[in-house]
């Protein structure tokens, strides 16, 4: 696998940038509410692109999280290239899940996400937590269609959360009160420095999030199938060559885009 650290200049962009910021990020509020719907395969998941150019530079949100993470970083990638989120099954403005929220199953939706919204690879994959599995096993399948990953905290394979049951139980918690319409602080939608400072906007929609059933079924299955996740990208798993990849240790946006800029400038000098 071709691995590269984070520059001094990304560090020091780190450093500029440590404060949260002091106003929701411009086009925030287009995150909020559902976008584009694309079928793939009799569900619709929902997704937002920005930017012209190529390659387009595709964001996967961590755990139990939606496309609406990226709004601080979104718009700074695409004044450079097209940059998209989406929201996987059950989270967001996407459909409820059918199936497992595997892996696996996520990466084919991604697939399906593409070819139906007619995005022309190639593509560079953005992915946090748990969105770095799932990023890393369309990467492994994609035929080469992924010539770059930034991969945000990386939930891997063979070190899985230590606490991934007190979050399942957690999680079927807030399910049982959300189906009883029972108010819950304990199951308010995590934050995240990622996505900057919560206008009004996202603040409600994270909040009408956690008040569905649908959300923590997805966010419970995801946690439930984490070990059945884990194996499907160990055997999916092969090195990466010479494709350009980059970790950020820590979700801090101005760090997140200098790392995809690196990682845009390295594919581009190939």
């Amino acid at each position: 696998m071709t691995n590269f650290a984070l520059s001094a200049v990304v560090a020091t962009v780190l450093l500029a940038h440590a404060s949260a910021q002091a106003a929701p990020p411009v086009g925030q509020n287009a995150l909020a509410g559902p976008q584009i719907k694309v079928d793939v395969g009799g569900r619709k998941l929902n997704m937002y692109c920005t930017g012209k150019g190529a390659p387009t530079v595709l964001f996967e949100a961590d755990g139990g999280r939606a496309g609406w993470d990226w709004s601080a970083v979104l718009p700074e990638v695409a004044k450079r290239t097209r940059a998209c989120v989406y929201d996987r099954a059950g989270l967001g403005s996407s459909d409820p899940i059918t199936r497992a929220s595997t892996v696996a199953n996520a990466s084919k939706d991604l697939n399906f996400l593409i070819k139906n919204a007619h995005i022309d690879a190639p593509f560079v994959l953005v992915g946090a937590g748990y969105g770095a599995m799932v990023a890393q096993h369309f990467a492994l399948r994609s035929r080469g269609a992924v010539t770059g990953l930034v991969l945000v905290q990386p939930m891997h394979e063979d070190a899985l959360p230590a606490d991934r049951v007190g979050k399942l139980d957690a999680a079927l918690a807030c399910l049982a009160a959300a189906e009883q319409a029972k108010s819950d602080a304990a199951c308010a939608y995590p934050g995240t420095g990622i996505n900057g400072e919560n206008g009004p906007a996202l603040a409600a929609a994270q909040a009408a999030q956690v008040a569905t059933p649908s959300y923590w079924r997805a966010r419970a299955s995801e946690l439930d199938s984490l070990e059945t996740s884990a194996s499907q990208l160990r055997t999916a798993r092969k090195p990466f060559g010479d494709m350009p990849l980059a970790e950020v240790p820590h979700g801090e946006p101005a760090a997140i885009v200098a790392a995809v800029m690196q990682v845009l400038d390295r594919q581009a000098n190939k």
